[in-house]
């Protein structure tokens, strides 16, 4: 079984995830990103590859950042440790330092007792899936090892918040004077530099989930759980709620009436800004497969094209990459505004949706409601032979039927999972009454054809 998910490794820390198995994969990343033209040039001139290391506050964090960072380091690596800062700041810090690669210790919004470690190479992009393989082959090879004073060292990386607020700030449009924020942190790696970064543009800011001990992270609140955010904005009054998940690369909001506003409707709000600007490129919207229908019609009505990808903000990532698009991202409020972030961040999201709020003098009720949300209705359905789904005439007979049906006011998708014996069936309609029923009957043709 490959050790690389989607995002990184990931998985119960010491468990899956032990002290051993994160020092022998930064060795292995030394060894593999250490071999880069760039990285050679360095060398010849008798300097020292550099890493940038940084977690979320859970408490296995801890000795796995150390673990990483003496991997690292002994394989002559000079490591910055910035601590506890958001995944998208550490992606941003290797750029801006100009470092080899960075190392982030996180589960994202998985519970406490989960971990991870994300590779990001120079630039602060996410590797390739080639690169991954390459590292992963490599912790069963030689090491590095150095001696003397070719061993790396281990320094206190002590600006780094600073220099990420000055970026997050320095990317407004505008400012957010006149409008009451209410911040979910869920108490992780947001919770120091997002109620910093939103009162220095100007909002009143309230902050929920920003008292991390290591244990509750994702607890409830964040991203995940709306529901306390949702409440802490209607009984204050506010104007907007931001929630941002465990390492906040995320970003999802609820307006004053507490109603959620998902990635697909963030997304509908900033592309069409953006290409009221001519910041747009191409008037082009990168999106996957999931995003709601509804999306494609609010950006049809407004000239946007939307360009489909799979499931996953790295697929997103490549084809933004790919051909220069500025907009991309998921209905799970993974967005990624290229022109100032290489991936997902909750906190510039946050910040250019309240501040088109600011510009337009407008509740992000009226700006979301550019977007009609279709009633969209997820059934997994277990213990099949998933690999089938495509050519079981059968199913493809049903699916033709339900489209049918639908015609241009709904839509199907049935998509294996990459990681369990399960098929996904999704249905938008008009009503949710009949995506509920259409999908039900999708998933009843699905375990009769292809129960094992």
């Amino acid at each position: 079984m490959a050790l690389f998910g989607t995002d990184g490794v990931r998985g119960l820390a010491n468990g899956i995830l032990t002290a051993d198995l994160a020092l022998s994969l930064a060795q292995a990343t030394a060894v593999v990103l250490g071999q880069g033209r760039t990285a050679e040039a360095r060398k010849a001139e008798g300097k020292r590859l550099t890493a940038v290391v940084a977690r979320d506050p859970r408490v296995s964090g801890e000795f796995l950042a150390a673990a990483v960072s003496a991997g690292l380091a002994s394989s002559g690596v000079d490591v910055l440790d910035a601590g506890v800062i958001p995944t998208p700041a550490l992606a941003f810090l290797v750029a801006d330092r100009d470092a080899d690669f960075g190392v982030m210790v996180s589960a994202s919004h998985n519970p406490a007792p989960d971990n991870g470690i994300k590779i990001f190479a120079r630039g602060g992009v996410k590797l390739p899936d080639v690169v991954e393989q390459r590292i992963e082959a490599a912790m069963t090879g030689e090491k590095l090892l150095p001696t003397g004073a070719s061993v790396g060292r281990i320094q206190r990386f002590s600006d780094a918040e600073d220099r990420y607020v000055v970026h997050l700030l320095g990317s407004l449009p505008n400012r957010l004077e006149g409008l009451h924020v209410v911040l979910d942190c869920a108490n992780g790696a947001a919770a120091g530099v997002s109620p910093e970064t939103f009162r220095d543009a100007g909002a009143e800011v309230t902050v929920i989930g920003a008292d991390p001990d290591g244990m509750n992270i994702n607890d409830g609140v964040g991203s995940t759980h709306l529901d306390q955010l949702a409440e802490a904005v209607v009984r204050l009054g506010a104007d907007v709620g931001i929630a941002h998940d465990g390492d906040a690369d995320r970003c999802l909001a609820v307006d004053a009436d507490g109603n959620a506003i998902d990635g697909d409707q963030i997304m509908a709000i900033l592309a069409i800004a953006m290409k009221a600007r001519g910041h747009l490129t191409d008037d082009t919207l990168v999106a996957t497969v999931m995003s709601n229908l509804g999306l494609h019609v609010a950006m049809r009505e407004h000239g946007i094209t939307v360009r489909q990808t799979a499931v996953g903000d790295r697929y997103v990532l490549e084809d933004m990459n790919a051909n220069g698009y500025a907009l991309g991202g998921e209905q799970s409020g993974h967005v990624i505004m290229s022109e100032f972030a290489t991936t997902g961040d909750g906190l510039l999201t946050g910040l250019h949706l309240v501040a088109e709020m600011a510009r337009q003098k407008k509740t992000l009720a009226e700006l979301a409601s550019v977007m009609t949300v279709y009633p969209q209705v997820l059934i997994n359905v277990r213990d099949v032979d998933k690999d089938r789904v495509a050519d079981d005439e059968g199913v493809q007979d049903a699916v033709r039927a339900v489209e049918q049906a639908l015609g241009d006011t709904g839509r199907v998708l049935l998509r294996k999972s990459g990681t369990e014996a399960l098929v996904r069936v999704m249905v938008e309609a008009p009503d949710a009454e009949s995506a509920q029923r259409h999908a039900e009957h999708l998933a009843d043709v699905v375990r009769e054809r292809l129960s094992i």
